[in-house]
């Protein structure tokens, strides 16, 4: 089963049976769901709608499904084309639009699209409003509008630049700082819209750029999740190259990593922790990122006297938490960072602008300010049960047995120990838990994971 509904959007591979698979037939109907309910939702009397797409090879296709399924609703739209996830986010607000879609899949790889639905703030959906959603799209209860009311279509494939304007006017980046400094950078933009608008931000500040992997056609030269393992061209490129960093994000330009200029990673998790450093170095305040992320960063956050909050896992709650405890700065471990002074939305194109500005500032070396902040080590693992196991009657037991211990249940378990860590997650498809690590060492991390495994075996009597 390849195609995947949930309260943030729909994703699939290309082809194969309607139902099973990211079909046209499915695309057609989940645009007719977020149209209708939009429509529900709104109560305008005329709709506009933001679209863009990453630079996947499904992508012209499924983007002229979308566009003329929301023409058929009525609705307007403006068709940003090859965009990013940031910058239909940006875009929503600006247009003053009701709604935005984007269409990828992320950092998955080629065969997989999907649609991402936005609200008229430009932020991703509620999970009530997603669930409202589904449920249209299961009733199929569509009604498309006459040959009079149909939609009307307005190209504007200005938006990344607009996307790089509104950055480069945020009081925290210094474009001055980081002329001066005179970098050299390469970057990796996956052979899709990275590799536009990565190289137009770092040229505009000044940045010499070694393009990597930066045609916009779909045809991914790696696997497209920037982790260790798929950056090893990048890695001896920056090196050869004598580059002071690598950038690498994923298709749609949300996620975001940086490679030190000695070819080592810097760390995903570490490219929130060191943006934080510089904002809350600027603008003293609280920050949120999820509980799978590392303590890194509420180790930053108190050393600049502010209060950091955990939460669940997923974009919409980190923002959601942001708003409530007015943090200045949030996001995922993942490389996602998320500034609202321009938006609540992971975005790696304002990521770059404040970590630049931030490296201006320090002048040290990438990999000196990596060492400059706390070192932890993560273990990622996951137990797979059979179907008759109860999952949340093993967490109800984990969660007793240490009670002692500073313990979450918002999203599974979280046990933090003085030292270090553990979260435990269950999978919503799967009869799976999912056991995240932190400690100060790999041996650490790994030992504690494989104790939590043994402990849950005993449990379920496995």
């Amino acid at each position: 089963m390849t195609l995947i509904k949930s309260i943030s959007g729909i994703r699939g591979t290309i082809g194969g049976k309607v139902g099973d698979n990211l079909t046209p037939v499915d695309a057609v109907k989940f645009a007719s769901a977020y149209g209708t309910w939009l429509k529900n939702y709104s109560k305008k009397e005329k709709l506009t709608v933001v679209i863009g797409r990453d630079a996947r090879i499904s992508g012209p296709m499924i983007h002229n499904l979308v566009v003329n399924t929301l023409i058929g609703l009525g609705i307007d739209v403006i068709d940003l084309g090859l965009s990013t996830t940031p910058t239909v986010e940006v875009a929503v607000p600006l247009e003053k639009a009701d709604g935005g879609i984007i269409l990828t899949a992320s950092h998955n790889p080629k065969q997989w699209n999907a649609l991402k639905l936005l609200n008229e703030k430009g932020e991703f959906l509620s999970g009530a409003e997603g669930a409202k959603i589904l449920d249209i799209a299961e009733r199929e209860a569509f009604d498309f509008s006459d040959v009079d009311s149909l939609g009307e279509i307005t190209p504007n494939d200005a938006y990344m630049d607009i996307h790089i304007d509104e950055v480069l006017e945020l009081p925290l980046v210094d474009v001055e700082a980081v002329k001066q400094a005179k970098f050299k950078v390469v970057v990796d933009g996956v052979n899709s819209s990275g590799g536009i608008i990565v190289p137009k931000l770092l040229e505009l500040m000044g940045v010499e750029v070694v393009k990597l992997y930066c045609e916009p056609n779909g045809h991914f030269p790696h696997n497209p999740e920037p982790l260790k393992e798929h950056l090893t061209d990048i890695s001896e490129l920056v090196v050869s190259e004598k580059a002071d960093f690598g950038i690498v994000v994923d298709p749609d330009v949300d996620r975001l990593a940086f490679i030190s200029e000695d070819g080592e990673m810097f760390g995903e998790e570490y490219t929130l922790v060191a943006v934080a450093d510089y904002v809350l170095s600027k603008t003293p305040g609280n920050t949120v990122s999820n509980m799978s992320s590392s303590r890194a960063l509420s180790d930053v956050t108190n050393n600049h006297g502010g209060n950091y909050e955990a939460s669940a896992v997923g974009e919409v709650n980190v923002v959601e938490l942001m708003k409530k405890n007015n943090a200045v700065i949030g996001g995922e471990g993942n490389g996602g960072i998320i500034y609202p002074e321009l938006h609540y939305g992971r975005d790696s194109i304002v990521g770059i602008a404040l970590f630049l500005t931030h490296l201006a500032n320090k002048k040290m070396k990438v990999s000196e300010l990596r060492a400059s902040y706390p070192e932890y080590f993560m273990s990622k693992n996951k137990i797979e049960l059979t179907p008759q196991i109860d999952v949340d009657a093993i967490l109800t037991a984990m969660t007793d047995k240490y009670k002692s211990e500073n313990i979450s249940t918002v999203d599974g378990v979280k046990i933090d120990f003085p030292q270090n860590w553990v979260h435990l997650r269950k999978s919503n498809t799967e009869p799976i838990i999912r056991i995240y690590t932190e400690a100060k060492s790999q041996a650490e991390a790994d030992a504690l994971a494989l104790r939590i495994i043994d402990e849950i075996k005993i449990i379920a009597g496995i």
